[in-house]
């Protein structure tokens, strides 16, 4: 009866020394960067009345803040160089000329997703985020992107231009009347 007993302990044992060795493991491979790692990026988007925000990755190193005025249709993007603290790019699009017909009782829906878009002729790298507008009212969706150059923010130059709009299409089929 006692040998069962201590057979039964020392297989808890043994497998409660194997599972801290694997436990164990795993913890010091991360630890030394030697464990495969897959880097979390998170966005967020929020909006209010005639205002919407949200941001996105511009690189690998910083994302960009994006912000839409609903009554003057004005998209303004900004990113902050991580040396200085401060706001160094800045680029600007109003919508409302992709958005015909919505006028100042627009009402838009702002989001960001990730994109990898190929670099382009004139010597930037678009930035890794997609901003998606839609029109509430027309049923519409635009994607606008950032022309980002990495190489004036690793030099700590300021940036200004105007966002390129990629596609608008038609996403509600039915007619809505009032």
């Amino acid at each position: 009866m006692k040998a069962l007993e201590l057979g039964r302990l020392a297989s808890g044992r043994s497998t409660f020394l194997a599972l801290g060795l694997a436990i164990g493991l795993v913890v010091g491979l991360n630890m030394k960067g030697l464990w495969p790692n897959v880097p979390l990026h998170a966005t967020a988007t929020d909006g209010y009345e005639n205002f919407s925000i949200a941001t996105g990755l511009v690189d690998n190193e910083v994302e960009g803040l994006y912000f839409l005025d609903y009554l003057t249709g004005d998209l303004v993007g900004a990113v902050i160089n991580p040396r200085t603290g401060k706001f160094n790019a800045r680029f600007t699009y109003n919508i409302s000329r992709d958005f015909t017909g919505s006028g100042r009782n627009a009402k838009y829906l702002m989001v960001t997703g990730l994109v990898n878009m190929p670099r382009a002729r004139a010597g930037f790298q678009p930035a890794q985020s997609v901003v998606y507008i839609a029109d509430t009212t027309s049923g519409q969706v635009g994607a606008y992107i950032m022309p980002w150059n990495s190489s004036m923010q690793a030099a700590g130059k300021p940036q200004d231009g105007t966002f390129q709009a990629l596609d608008l299409k038609q996403f509600r089929s039915a007619v809505i009347r009032d």
